[in-house]
């Protein structure tokens, strides 16, 4: 067990790579990554930057057939990467669960909702159906849901896209995890109900003392949500440190990039956004160097020779950038 000065979620050099026919995609390269006890961290990047992949990762989700995991994970002191499948079906609900993307299709559609809350919760605690049941009940109370009892006799495709999602937080809630990883949770929502989701995220986290690993695109879900910010491009962490660092003095040509290309109250009508030029690399053919140089406007020769180190820029400030100096 880990003690409260030690990070909940530990990575270490964790490297991710799929065999897709004959070619090997290198999703992950090389990451590292603390969660502390009662600590949000937001992943953000372009889709293919590798966000999705380290939630899974940390759970063992990938195909083990074709999915090549190095490096080390560990949750509450235990090695994730070494634990049987009957500990990780003990793991997966009671120490890490797991609000999915799209809630329509991570339920199962034959049965309804509050069965399947139900069932996750007599598994792993050993209540009663009807402890179980009122586990269910005062969980779709927590997080909102209107008419709570009619509304777990419902099927997933009888609900509306956000309360869908509230069902999948509670869900994800039922076995009383210590982490709780969120793979952007609020894409398919419009903009009133993403802030309720995200409003509703932060609440439980600090209700409860929950470390939450938040994937998203969009630094504004991060800004409201983490407490630590965690910038990824090609499958690495490129910089890394306290929201308001980095919204305030981004260091990284990317994460700099990121923040042009968002609409702000200082944009006048008519102002056309900044987009960064270029594509995400391939991850099966990665170029050398940073994988950032060809489309970085600060890039130069030397970029392309090695891929460069994660270096500190001030307290809990970390970028990886040969060219740091020019960004302050």
């Amino acid at each position: 067990m880990t003690s409260p000065s030690q990070p909940l979620v530990s990575i270490r050099n964790l490297e991710v790579a799929f065999q897709a026919g004959a070619k090997t995609v290198q999703a992950l390269n090389g990451v590292n990554l603390d969660v502390g006890r009662g600590e949000a961290v937001a992943l953000i990047g372009e889709s293919g930057s590798g966000k999705s992949v380290t939630l899974r990762a940390l759970m063992r989700l990938h195909p083990a057939r074709r999915t090549r995991i190095r490096g080390q994970m560990q949750v509450d002191g235990r090695d994730v990467l070494a634990m049987s499948a009957r500990e990780l079906a003990a793991m997966r609900g009671p120490v890490v669960s797991m609000v999915f993307q799209e809630p329509l299709l991570a339920l199962d559609p034959v049965y309804a909702v509050g069965r399947q809350i139900e069932e996750m919760v007599r598994r792993h605690t050993g209540k009663t159906a009807a402890q179980a049941r009122a586990h269910a009940l005062a969980l779709f109370e927590r997080v909102r849901i209107p008419s709570p009892e009619r509304r777990l006799q419902a099927f997933p495709h009888e609900m509306s896209g956000g309360m869908r999602q509230r069902a999948m937080i509670a869900l994800a809630l039922s076995c009383d995890p210590k982490v709780l990883l969120a793979d952007e949770p609020t894409t398919a929502l419009d903009a009133t109900v993403q802030i309720q989701i995200l409003l509703l995220l932060r609440e439980l986290q600090r209700e409860r003392g929950l470390s939450i690993v938040f994937v998203t695109h969009d630094i504004g879900a991060a800004a409201e949500i983490a407490d630590r910010v965690a910038v990824m491009y090609g499958g690495r962490i490129v910089e890394q440190g306290a929201v308001a660092d980095l919204l305030r003095a981004p260091r990284h040509p990317y994460t700099l990039a990121l923040l042009k290309g968002r609409a702000h109250g200082a944009m006048r009508k008519g102002q056309r956004l900044e987009t960064i030029p270029g594509s995400p690399p391939d991850l099966a053919a990665l170029p050398p160097g940073c994988s950032f140089a060809p489309r970085c406007s600060l890039a130069q020769p030397r970029c392309q020779a090695a891929v460069p180190d994660i270096e500190p820029v001030a307290p809990g400030h970390e970028v990886r950038c040969i060219r740091v100096a020019e960004t302050a």
